[in-house]
């Protein structure tokens, strides 16, 4: 079996061999400061006995799982500590295809590109379900989709690549496709915390057997080298997850797990609310730059990621390798997401020199 390597790595890679000064918006690093009690979370477990430099639970620290179950009104034993967001969704994908209810996966188009490759990965099928020109699913469109073939719908909400968030009404409906259909709604919820809306609705918001949530503290605490993440699982879905879990990566890092437990119990809401206002700040300046420019985008409500569409510039690799060895910007191909934006960019809002990019795109476009 052959797998695509995602076009993130190539992209970067390519922007790093240019023989001019680049503006990353590729990938979705945080570049604002982690929570200071991570920080001293990390200094502190430096000086602790020897037997917390080993093996620590499969399944995660105890301490971390009740506090993710106390904030997401679950049992702990419903919780997996994982290897970032990508394992928790590979857990969960995987989980749904096991239980030999179908093996199609519903996915969105466009689509966060590691849904389709993880399908792939597990032997199940792809097919995909047109948004909206704004990035919304329709739950009637999702309903035609699907079969008794469906052992999965995934979704992520904030969104990557539109920025759209799904309201409650949606998410409600998704669950109840999911059980029309024994299969299981997959919920990427990682960008949870920047949802500038208010409209953000988990799926854990539906008590439902049909429903598996992922989630990290990569984006929400700046932390995307840290790979805590977690799954939270049906009580009659988890044991052989966790299995899963232990035989794939034995266990998640302590150390990340500790300093993460210490930000959750420690860090004020300021702290989200101000990443949340400098987002919004970033949003403005780029897409006032995108309007200099003459381009059609989206307005992300959550997230942070702006597609834009130029005129006779359609979001191929090609075009994105020129947009960096002439404008000094690189951002990702729409092609990467689906076929729906191949005629898009997308750009990720995570660096300090927004302004600088947005003035780049303006003059190579105006």
């Amino acid at each position: 079996m052959e797998y695509e390597t995602p076009l993130f790595f190539h992209v970067m890679q390519y922007a790093d061999r240019a023989d001019r000064d680049v503006v990353d918006m590729v990938s979705g690093n945080p570049d604002w400061e982690p929570p200071e009690a991570l920080r001293e979370g990390l200094r502190d477990y430096a000086s602790l006995e020897p037997d917390r430099f080993q093996y620590g639970p499969s399944e995660g620290l105890l301490e971390l799982r009740e506090e993710i179950a106390a904030r997401r009104g679950v049992d702990a034993e419903q919780v997996i500590v994982t290897n970032g967001a990508g394992e928790a969704n590979y857990l969960a994908m995987a989980r749904a295809l096991e239980r030999d209810s179908g093996d199609e996966i519903l996915l969105t188009d466009p689509v966060y590109p590691y849904y389709p490759g993880k399908t792939t990965m597990l032997g199940g099928t792809q097919r995909f379900v047109a948004t909206d020109e704004t990035g919304q699913l329709d739950p009637a469109d999702v309903r035609d989709a699907a079969s008794e073939e469906t052992a999965a719908i995934v979704v992520n909400s904030p969104n990557n690549p539109t920025g759209a968030v799904y309201p409650a009404e949606t998410m409600e409906a998704l669950v109840e496709i999911a059980e029309a259909y024994d299969a299981i709604l997959v919920s990427d919820e990682v960008y949870d915390h920047y949802d500038l809306s208010g409209e953000f609705a988990s799926a854990l918001e539906s008590d439902s057997a049909h429903r598996i949530v992922t989630n990290a503290f990569s984006k929400s605490m700046a932390i995307t080298g840290f790979r805590v993440g977690y799954a939270i699982f049906p009580p009659e879905l988890v044991e052989n997850a966790k299995s899963r879990h232990m035989l794939v990566n034995v266990a998640t890092t302590r150390p990340p797990q500790y300093a993460v437990l210490r930000a959750l119990r420690e860090t004020p809401p300021e702290y989200y609310e101000e990443n949340r206002a400098l987002l919004r700040e970033r949003v403005d300046t780029f897409t006032d730059a995108l309007d200099a420019a003459g381009a059609e985008y989206t307005t992300p409500r959550g997230s942070f990621y702006v597609m834009a569409r130029f005129e006779d510039y359609p979001g191929t690799l090609e075009n994105v390798e020129r947009l960096i060895d002439e404008a000094g910007v690189a951002g990702m191909p729409g092609e990467a997401f689906g076929d729906s934006r191949s005629a898009w960019l997308r750009f990720a809002l995570v660096t300090p020199r927004v302004e600088e990019a947005a003035e780049r795109l303006a003059t190579y476009f105006g």
